[in-house]
């Protein structure tokens, strides 16, 4: 039995299996993803196949399946669990008579609707353009003119070349935008860097807990749901935590596996914040059978943005779902690896805040050290 959501578009949707360990997790994501934005799921179509389609993605047999569901169930749009090419978009729609998006447009779809800053509906207009360009043909309706007929009429493929510059235009004014936005975030970090703050950044999974870990520790009410993408504009809170003083804690936005590339790079300003963190906390659901792919769909992304290099503490959190202690985790040396909480429950918090102060306080020092060498070699070299 499939969730219905009142008011919102009726969807199919599709998952073919190339033999994925996570193939099950991942539908069950779709799912969430389809919810999330307010569809209503009339029916799921899967399939097995060695390797997709180069016309229709799914294959002839499989896409008259869909097309059958399509007119039984009278869905409005077609959702691929799978990132499709224009092409192939345009020839499903042909064969099922029914709109047709991938998996990327409908997580481009999520951020647009809940992106509330100036500057996180701004990196999600970019990504969208972005995601737009390449499928100007297929989308916009006033290309069909050349077809003939009343109102029809019109300038053709010279309507494509206006779409294609005005898009471009945007993106460029869009881009001005978001440097300008960034070079004001950087000014203020290296404003609290020469007061000597220290900043930490929660990094997660989508729906790892990371909003109400963060609502736990800064007692700041931001908006924590149980869905995929609650949170998207970063929110910064200071906390002060004994023997270190106040600290920077920043709320970033989850991860997902397959995050689409155009997302990554709009969002490439806000998670600079991430890369130049002083630690990050890596939010963790303890209860998800499927963590250990989380966590490593985690770690590509902080590869992606530069942040791969930054200490990392592994937070595995909802120990309320899964009846385990709360505990910390040392390497053989002794050096903090994990913490075990409850957000929701408050367990293990101070544990946290323990680990955090041990962390920060060594990083502190590290940084003073360093510091005074180099203040060390720079008046050896004046003296010479």
């Amino acid at each position: 039995m499939f969730e219905r959501h009142a008011g919102g578009e009726r969807v199919i949707l599709v998952a073919l299996d190339f033999g994925d360990l996570d193939f099950a997790e991942s539908v069950a994501e779709l799912r969430l993803l389809a919810a999330g934005a307010g569809l209503e799921i009339l029916g799921e179509v899967q399939g097995k196949r060695s390797r997709p389609d180069a016309a229709l993605f799914v294959g002839s047999g499989k896409a008259d399946e869909i097309a059958a569901l399509v007119a039984a169930t009278e869905a409005d749009v077609v959702i691929f669990n799978h990132e499709l090419s224009p092409a192939q978009e345009r020839n499903l729609e042909r064969r099922v008579h029914c709109r047709v998006v991938d998996r990327v447009t409908l997580i481009l779809d999520i951020f647009a609707r809940r992106a509330h800053s100036a500057e996180g509906k701004l990196q999600v207009e970019l990504a969208q353009l972005q995601h737009l360009s390449t499928r100007l043909v297929r989308g916009w309706t006033h290309l069909e003119r050349q077809r003939g007929g009343v109102g029809m009429r019109g300038p053709g493929e010279k309507q494509l070349e206006t779409d294609r510059r005005l898009i471009g235009m945007r993106v460029k004014a869009l881009r001005d935008r978001l440097a300008k936005l960034g070079k004001q975030r950087r000014t203020q970090r290296r404003s609290r860097a020469r007061q000597h703050v220290l900043s930490v950044a929660l990094v997660g999974y989508t729906n790892a807990g990371k909003s109400t870990l963060f609502n736990a520790l800064t007692r700041a009410g931001t908006y924590a749901a149980d869905q995929l993408f609650a949170t998207l504009d970063t929110t910064t809170r200071k906390i002060y935590l004994p023997q270190v003083g106040e600290v920077v804690l920043s709320d970033t936005v989850g991860f997902i596996t397959r995050l689409p590339h155009d997302l990554v790079a709009a969002f490439r300003a806000t998670l600079e914040a991430t890369a130049e963190a002083d630690l990050l906390l890596h939010v963790i659901d303890s209860a998800s059978p499927g963590r250990e792919r989380q966590i490593e769909a985690v770690d590509k992304v902080l590869a992606e943005i530069g942040a791969n290099a930054v200490p990392q503490l592994r937070v595995y959190n909802k120990l309320d779902l899964t009846g385990v202690a709360p505990g910390v985790g040392r390497d053989e040396y002794g050096k903090l690896q994990s913490v075990y909480v409850s957000a929701q429950s408050g367990a293990g918090l101070e544990l946290l805040r323990d680990a955090l102060s041990e962390i920060l306080v060594a990083e502190r020092v590290r940084d003073e050290a360093s510091a005074s060498d180099e203040d060390t070699s720079q008046s050896t070299a004046f003296s010479a």
